[in-house]
């Protein structure tokens, strides 16, 4: 694993947004993982779009991606990461997926570009999936 994916990013591919492409290479190569409470958030943001929840399971086991638990050190980890996003606005999941990135020394894959602030005082390393513009 090199890279885990924010849900921004699975949803980003999913609708076939900007960055899809390199959110699907990363998957076919198996590079990446995907947070637990990140694959969560992917799946109230499709339930919430009124799809049925059969198709919610299938679309996202689809994806074959690998799904990581949130454990203790995980969890605690990404608390700890609060103070340092909270000026941002980043949710819990944002929060998890930079923890895990942290944690494995991955990189923290996402479509939001605020993120890329954080790099450097996280210590994280971050790509943002958009196309600058």
């Amino acid at each position: 694993m090199n890279f885990v994916l924010d849900a921004s990013a699975v949803l980003a591919l999913l609708k076939k947004e900007p960055g899809h492409e390199r959110v699907m290479a990363l998957l076919a190569r198996e590079e990446c993982v995907v947070s637990a409470v990140n694959w969560a958030e992917t799946a109230g943001k499709l339930a919430d779009s009124g799809q049925h929840e059969s198709d919610v399971r299938a679309t996202l086991n689809a994806l074959g991606a690998e799904i990581i638990p949130f454990n203790e050190t995980y969890a605690i980890e990404c608390g700890l990461l609060r103070p340092a996003t909270r000026n941002l606005g980043l949710s819990l999941g944002d929060r998890a997926c930079l923890a895990l990135a942290r944690l494995t020394n991955a990189t923290a894959v996402t479509a939001d570009r605020l993120w890329l602030q954080l790099a450097q005082p996280l210590g994280v390393a971050i790509e943002c999936i958009r196309p600058t513009p």
